[in-house]
Formats: structure tokens, sequence, C-alpha cells
């Protein structure tokens, strides 16, 4: 029995040892494409933050010793430390996608560079030329000078990843070449606040500073996202690692290759989650799709008919569970084509058709003070007064009240504070202090009913319960 149960044991830890990946073929079949990316760049005076690493002098205080000389040491290959005279240097890492010499990686491994060496596998230094930049997916494109005979990696879809998938970073952390990390796919279309546009791959595979644009394979030795960002409080790895999908790298390198800039589609709209109040205040019966706090003047949306109120449920057929499934999606699509949008209005789900404009510019919202004026008491236990022409002016409303004063009850609740702009209730306009009284005392009790305010020149939809 004993001899029975000993067998056991050692077939199923073999069996386990038989179901994990192994991934020595796969790096020795894809780690001559990918390459080592140094930069170096004119110091600059003042500067304390290390060029193309996610450390400070507070972070780096935190390293051990022998990454704290390494990092900002005098004889360190990223420079003499804050404030230092010597130039600046980063160090990352990049993957050849043609056999004509272009490679990828991020934007902040090589931005404000001078001189942008490339190593490959084989201690080959290659100069390189910066073909273009996308700062909003920190993305980089390179060319190298003089190379031939050049390996390349196979890209594959990111579109086809499943979470819990087997995924695998080739890099150089810390300077160390070709190191090889493995971990699983923990999560898809990733919102980051720094950027709504790319919707990231989180992995736990370990990246750190100098991982930063070198390739994430699948078990099939094809690149399906490009490592990028790491949610840290140390400066290193904590199982929380950000990927560009591949899909959207490869769309970014085509039109720095092709046009030298990157265009998106542009919607101009301002979107907020659908919570679970907000769901039932606009009769859905689960929170889902995308809520349009506000439509800009003169934009795509506009013309094609979406109004502030709106809940985007479905893209061109593909459904929107989070807010933040929209923005890629937008983005993703070609300048001047139509979109079919089903939206839910008034309680009834309609389909629009709109236009994509290009992205432009990041707009800087415009703020403005109320000015005096009568005011009005109403039972929600905030005070509104009627909305001065400059200040609607400013924020381009046609309508609305200010809010003067919020105390306890149902609207500071709510989140209403003083100097926003009340421009809807219970999705009723609300034109003017009487429009305001009017729509207050219909209210339902005890239902959650929505707000539409205009904070600082920015609208959202706030869930108040009477």
């Amino acid at each position: 029995m004993m001899l029975l149960s000993i067998v056991l044991v050692v077939w199923s830890q073999a069996a386990s040892a038989r179901s994990l990946p192994d991934f020595t073929e796969l790096v020795e079949e894809n780690a001559d494409a990918v390459v080592n990316i140094s930069t170096t760049s004119a110091p600059a005076a003042g500067n304390t933050r290390f060029h193309g690493l996610p450390f400070d002098e507070r972070q780096l205080d935190q390293l051990p010793e022998f990454f704290r000389e390494f990092f900002g040491g005098p004889q360190s290959p990223f420079g003499g430390g804050p404030g230092g005279s010597q130039p600046r240097r980063s160090m990352g890492s990049g993957f050849i996608v043609s056999t004509d010499g272009y490679v990828l990686t991020n934007n902040h491994v090589v931005e404000g560079a001078d001189e942008i060496i490339v190593r490959l596998n084989d201690r080959r230094e290659l100069p390189a030329t910066l073909v273009g930049t996308d700062p909003r997916s920190d993305m980089a494109v390179l060319k190298l000078e003089n190379g031939d005979d050049l390996p390349v990696v196979k890209t594959g879809r990111s579109k086809d990843l499943k979470v819990g998938e087997w995924v695998f970073a080739i890099g150089s952390p810390f300077g160390f070449d070709y190191t090889v990390t493995a971990g699983i796919v923990s999560a898809l279309g990733r919102s980051l606040p720094s950027e709504n546009y790319v919707p990231f791959i989180q992995t736990d595979v370990a990246i750190n500073p100098g991982n930063s644009g070198g390739p994430l394979f699948n078990l099939d030795g094809e690149v399906i996202g490009i490592n990028s960002q790491i949610y840290t409080r140390s400066g290193g790895f904590m199982g929380v690692s950000f990927a560009i999908p591949i899909d959207d790298a490869m769309s970014v390198f085509r039109q720095i290759r092709d046009k030298g800039a990157v265009s998106r589609g542009w919607l101009g709209v301002l979107i907020q989650e659908v919570n679970r109040d907000l769901a039932e205040s606009f009769g859905l019966k689960r929170p889902r799709g995308a809520l349009i706090a506000e439509v800009m003047d003169g934009s795509p949306a506009q013309a094609g008919g979406l109004r502030s109120g709106d809940i985007v449920l479905e893209y061109d057929g593909d459904d929107i569970h989070l807010s933040s499934d929209l923005p890629p999606m937008v983005g993703r699509t070609p300048v001047g084509e139509s979109a079919r949008l089903t939206v839910l209005r008034g309680g009834k789900e309609i389909t629009l058709n709109v236009e994509i404009g290009q992205l432009p510019d990041e707009r800087s919202a415009q703020q403005s003070a109320p000015s005096g004026g009568s005011s009005s008491t109403a039972p929600l236990g905030l005070t509104v007064e009627p909305l001065p022409s400059d200040l609607a002016d400013s924020i381009g409303v046609s309508g609305g009240v200010v809010v003067t004063n919020v105390g306890r009850g149902p609207a500071y609740n709510a989140g209403i504070r003083a100097r926003d702009v009340i421009t809807e209730i219970n999705r009723k306009a609300v034109s003017s202090v009487e429009d305001f009284r009017k729509v207050v005392r219909a209210l339902p009790e005890g239902r959650a009913v929505s707000v539409r305010v205009v904070r600082q020149g920015r609208a959202v939809y706030l869930v108040m319960k009477p």
C-alpha cells in the first residue's frame, strides 16, 4: 500500500511538471530579435528624475545599496545622479519587426535622446535613427543603420488573448540583458489614468525598469504586447504589469512608418461609468454601457445626434460593458468612417450613425466663478441662483442654475457642491430657477434620480435619492 502511495505521488508530480510550459525553445527561437536600447542625451540642470526610468530620489533611496550605486552613482550608466553634469543615459528594450531594420520600443525609453544605440544578441551595436513617436500610446519606432541579415519576431493577435493564458517577456531589467520572466495574463482591456485610448494587457510577468519596450510573447512564440508600465510603490515589480496590445502597436507602427504621424478616431464626448444607482435611475436592469456626460460643440457626436444623458450600449455591434471599452474602439476607427451606435435614450434603445472625426490636441477645461444674484432654496438641502450669461458662455451651456450653498441632505450625499452648475435632474432639463423648483417638486420619493452637473467646465452625472 505504501509503495502504491509513493508511485501515485511521483506520478502526480511528474504529471504536474508536464502540464507547466517549457519556455526553453521559445526563448532560443526569439531572443535574437530582442534588442537592448541605450540612449545618451545632454544633461538637464536641476532634473531629479532619471530619464527613461520610473525612479525619483525617494524611490532610489528604497533600493538595495547595489542598485542605488548602479543607477545613481557617478559611474552609473544612467547618469551622474540628481543635479549632476554628466550626460543623461537611459536603458530599455525593444524588438525588430522587419528585416530592413525597424524596431519598436517605448517612447519614454528614447524621449529626448541625442544618440540611440541598439545592441543585438550577437553583441553587434548599431546606431539607430528615430523615425517617429506616439506619446499617447507611449510608442516609438526606430530604424537601424547598416543592419543586414537581421532576425525578426513573429507578431500574433492580441485580440485572441484570454485571461489566464501563459505569457513570457524578454528584456533588460536593471541593465541585465536578455532576462526572461514568465507569468499569466491577469486581465484585458485595462484603462489607465495616463491613457484611455490603449486597452492595456495586465500580467503578473516580472517587469522592471529596463524591460520597457520589450516584447511580451505567447506560447506560440508570437509577440502579443509591448511591456510598457508597472504599478509600483517601491520602483520595482509588484505583480502588476501592463503591456500595449500588439494589434494597437502595429497600427501605430504602420502609421508612423508610412505617414510619419498617428491619427485616431474621435467622437467628442465626455463619458463616465454607469454604476448601480445610475443604472437604476436610467432604467437599466444592470450597470453597463458608457454614459455621455457632455457632448462637445462642433464634435462628430453632436453632428451625429448624440446627447448628454445617452448611454452607449453598443459600438459597431460590439457590446460596451464598461465605459473604458468605448475610447479604444473609437480610436481604432479610421477617420471619416461611420460607426453604428446603439444608445439608450429615454428608456428606449435607438441606433445612430456617427461619422468619426480625428482626435485633436488636448483641450484645456475652462473655469469660471459664478456671479451674484437672487437665490432660491429647495428641499434638497441646497441653494441655487440663476446662471449668469458670462458663466454659461464660458462653460458652453445654454441654461441651468448655480449652486451657491449645500447643507446636509440628499444633494450633499450625492456629491453636489457649491459652484456646481445643475443642468438636468431626473432627465428633465433645468434652464432656470423656476424649472428647478418644478422638477424638484415632481421628484419621486425614495428612488434614485440622476443629476447632471457641470463642474469646472466638465459635465458629470451624479445620483441623488430624495
